[in-house]
């Protein structure tokens, strides 16, 4: 009887060990589901509460995502240096053609980039795009030009040189910025032109949209550009944009979504520009702003949680848009980007 105890005691034994190694094992692996983007500093805001609320509601997963302007995601993901890209700049045929694995654009959020300013005394301006063109060519260089002065009758503008400050890194944000620029003004179009880098023709430049909000505040007499929730955060002056139906239009969520209603057919890969959009109610420096991820991947585990994430984000997470000044994306769109998100390997 004896024997037989401890026969059956070291049988439950090796049983609970090989459960506890089980256990750790399945533990082990869903802590290892670890996530890495990169890209876009516009989305950080949102991007944030995204990866922080996923990760609550899925215990193991880890999102790690580096801020580093749109045109350093891309590189990363073109590379394969990430499991996902995040821009404001859809890319390029050029662009996509280079990349190392198939790509897919999903927009996750709407935006506004917004001119901002530091005039001590005045705390709101209009500006139209060829004005907006012409300071950051160097053309308009103080604030009492007769040119902004037409803009805001009533407004006293001081005899004060004007800082521009753009983006130093590469950033969808400055593309979104260059793009409107381009088409309201040919000078720019055919000069500077519109990208994620152009090479500005005056002014200093400030990492991020952290770094641009902070310049101008520091700065008197400095304008800039900075997508809005940097400039409601840092409470700063800002300016109203004269849209292409020639009405006096400010940033914020309604704005922004009557530029998207101004896409009538989205293209399959979702590569599009809002940027001067029509409609008397639209906000014209406005973009989406995209995850850029492989269709397929080395990594199965990795890969299934990246698929949940981003149907998570297109279902759950636009929920979060509006109380960090985003515009949630349409529904039309919701329905139409998940098929693609499904379709992922």
């Amino acid at each position: 009887m004896m024997s037989v105890g401890k026969s059956a005691r070291e049988f439950f034994v090796k049983k609970a060990l090989v459960a506890v190694g089980l256990f750790v094992f399945a533990l082990s692996t869903v802590q290892a589901q670890h996530l890495t983007g990169a890209g876009s500093t516009f989305d950080y805001p949102i991007f944030s509460k995204w990866f922080a609320e996923y990760s609550a509601a899925h215990p193991g997963v880890e999102i790690n995502y580096q801020s580093i302007g749109s045109g350093g995601g891309i590189a990363q993901v073109i590379k394969g240096l990430v499991d996902f890209g995040a821009s404001d700049m859809p890319m390029t045929d050029e662009m996509l053609a280079s990349s190392k694995v198939k790509l897919v654009h999903l927009p996750v959020v709407l935006g506004a980039v917004m001119p901002v300013f530091n005039i001590p005394g005045v705390n709101n301006l209009r500006f139209s795009g060829d004005v907006l063109a012409d300071i950051y060519m160097g053309k308009i260089s103080n604030w009492n030009d007769g040119r902004i002065a037409k803009d805001n009758p009533g407004v006293h503008l001081p005899d004060q040189k004007i800082i521009v400050v753009h983006r130093s890194d590469g950033s969808g944000t400055s593309f979104v910025w260059t793009d409107y620029l381009s088409k309201v003004s040919k000078d720019w179009a055919a000069g500077p032109g519109k990208g994620t880098s152009p090479s500005w023709p005056v002014g200093v430049g400030g990492k991020g949209n952290e770094g641009v909000a902070g310049l101008v505040r520091q700065l008197p007499g400095a304008i800039g550009y900075v997508e809005l929730i940097y400039a409601l955060q840092n409470h700063m002056s800002s300016g109203a944009v004269k849209n292409a139906a020639g009405n006096w239009i400010t940033a914020s969520i309604a704005s922004t979504t009557a530029a998207a209603g101004s896409v009538k057919n989205m293209p399959a890969d979702f590569r599009v520009s809002i940027t001067n959009a029509p409609g008397a109610d639209a906000y014209p420096i406005s973009s989406f702003s995209w995850i850029i991820a492989p269709v397929d991947g080395p990594n199965p585990v990795n890969r299934k949680v990246l698929k949940d994430l981003l149907s998570w984000i297109v279902k759950s997470g636009q929920s979060d848009s509006a109380a960090l000044s985003y515009a949630p994306l349409p529904q039309n769109l919701v329905d139409k980007e998940l098929q693609v998100v499904y379709s992922l390997k």
